[in-house]
């Protein structure tokens, strides 16, 4: 089977894969490259996510591409937009035509003989394989399955008579009109959901095991919306997102330091929206804000649902599902006819692509992140991983400035390998996630790549800081190593 030759091959064609693309036309326009993408459209998680109320948590100035102003006045946008935002990003940049759409990404093996990676692929139709080969490869996968879900093991589902969903595989004919409904979680997905469901449904209620941080944002911009007036559009979106990013980065500071204020400011906040103060026990977390992410809702709308009566929440835990609804463990029976399981992510690296170096297994729990974009031992791969404290794509857009100063640096000093290569054991065992303690991420703990003890294998989560580290240092250092005389295979087995 002849293979495809690429100088760059993208996997995943959402929100990072189409914005790398964008960066890698625009700054290396004579490389050659395509995206490649299981499903049959681009927006990764926004098209792949359907339920009602789907919108960003992070607002859409900072949310969006650097690169190419959101210029609408939602700041928390719907899937549709961000879709139609991605897919209008891909054609402006004239990047549509090299995504190959129903390609799954199977396996990856490196040569170091060749110095280049072969990727094995496979129709998601008919699944014929097809082979490709490239000089680098860059994984734009996210870090969950978008196959399923989690689920727990819920006692006693299989005697539920109603309907029973997970919000990733949404159903497009459920009509849930003037029907009872229970949402289990307490995270983004489910503080969306219950505001949309309860605009029509009989009743909605918010099934929790415990409280997490919850604060209303405004829905419109209006400062950008009053400066639009007098200044250019160019402008007002360059100071919405600088003020935005200020804002967020403030918060997240203050949190840290001092959580006790923090908690206090934002439980405040809540229980101004409330009517019902005897609700504040259901908004009140056990641990301090940020050790989870914290949920951002427009306009209250949470809140003004609890208070017409349209929805509820309950805090307690499932003892068993029944026919006609869930009984809880303080014996109270919460009647349903359909049952929504927000319980969360199941967290998967490189979309389930299998990697290897020369023909041996990559095991990427064994190695550290480099400027969390690298992979130590692993050679000309780089993956592309959003903040988990910020919006994502503030990462993402300098993630690929990075990958693509690197791929110019190697063309204008002949190399043709760069590996990251720790010379001096700053290995731990923190994973990349950090402190994060969202379900989530302890759940995918063991399978996670590992953190270093000092720069550059720390991951930061930090704005400021990493706009430096990838923008600005010199790309020379001691453990970035072009072209490296000892087989990359050797180093990965020594650091194993």
């Amino acid at each position: 089977m002849a293979a495809e030759h690429l100088d760059v091959i993208i996997v995943g064609a959402g929100l990072s894969g189409i914005g790398m693309a964008c960066h890698l036309t625009h700054t290396c326009p004579d490389k050659r490259f395509v995206v490649l993408e299981k499903r049959a459209a681009m927006g990764g998680t926004w098209d792949l996510f359907r339920y009602p109320g789907i919108r960003s948590d992070s607002d859409m100035f900072t949310f969006g591409y650097k690169f190419r102003p959101w210029n609408e006045l939602q700041v928390l946008a719907g899937g549709d937009a961000i879709r139609n935002y991605i897919r209008d990003t891909a054609e402006e940049f004239r990047v549509t035509d090299r995504i190959r759409f129903n390609t799954a990404t199977e396996s990856a093996d490196w040569s170091s003989e060749h110095k280049r990676w072969t990727v094995t692929t496979s129709d998601a139709v008919s699944g014929e394989q097809k082979i490709y080969t490239c000089n680098f490869l860059v994984g734009c996968t996210g870090y969950y399955n978008y196959e399923a879900g989690y689920l727990p093991q819920f006692p006693g589902v299989e005697n539920f008579r109603g309907t029973c969903i997970h919000p990733q595989h949404w159903p497009t004919d459920l009509d849930y009109a003037g029907k009872k409904v229970v949402v289990i979680g307490s995270g983004a997905t489910a503080v969306t959901l219950v505001p949309a469901m309860a605009e029509t449904a009989a009743h909605v209620t918010m099934l929790q095991r415990s409280p997490s941080y919850i604060f209303s944002v405004p829905g419109h911009d209006s400062i950008s919306e009053v400066l639009g007036k007098f200044l250019p559009q160019k402008w007002v979106y360059h100071m919405a997102r600088k003020r935005n990013i200020l804002m967020q980065r403030w918060i997240y500071k203050a949190a840290k330091r001092w959580p006790d204020k923090t908690r206090k400011v934002l439980l405040n906040g809540v229980s101004k929206k409330l009517d019902d103060q005897s609700n504040m026990r259901h908004f009140t977390p056990s641990y301090n804000p940020w050790d989870e992410r914290l949920c951002a809702v427009p306009d209250a709308d949470l809140f003004e649902a609890i208070n017409q009566g349209k929805a509820s929440v309950v805090t307690d835990h499932i003892e068993t599902f029944t026919e006609h609804g869930i009984r809880l463990k303080s014996g109270q029976e919460l009647e349903a006819d359909i049952i929504i399981t927000a319980t969360g992510l199941q967290m998967q690296l490189l979309g389930g692509m299998q990697l290897s170096l020369d023909g041996e297994p990559c095991e990427l729990n064994k190695q550290m992140t480099y400027k969390a974009v690298m992979m130590q031992n692993v050679p000309n791969m780089a993956w592309i991983l959003g903040y988990t404290n910020a919006p994502w794509t503030l990462k993402a857009d300098m993630a690929s400035l990075y990958i693509c100063r690197l791929i110019k640096h190697m063309d204008q000093h002949g190399k043709q390998v760069a590996v990251p290569l720790d010379q001096h054991g700053h290995a731990e065992d923190d994973s990349i996630m950090g402190s994060l303690q969202s379900g989530y991420v302890q759940r995918a703990n063991a399978i996670l790549p590992r953190q270093g003890r000092a720069l550059p294998w720390r991951i930061l989560n930090n704005y400021e800081q990493d706009a430096v580290l990838l923008l600005k240092e010199s790309l020379e250092d001691d453990i970035l190593t072009f072209d490296p005389p000892a087989a990359t295979k050797h180093s990965a087995d020594q650091a194993a």
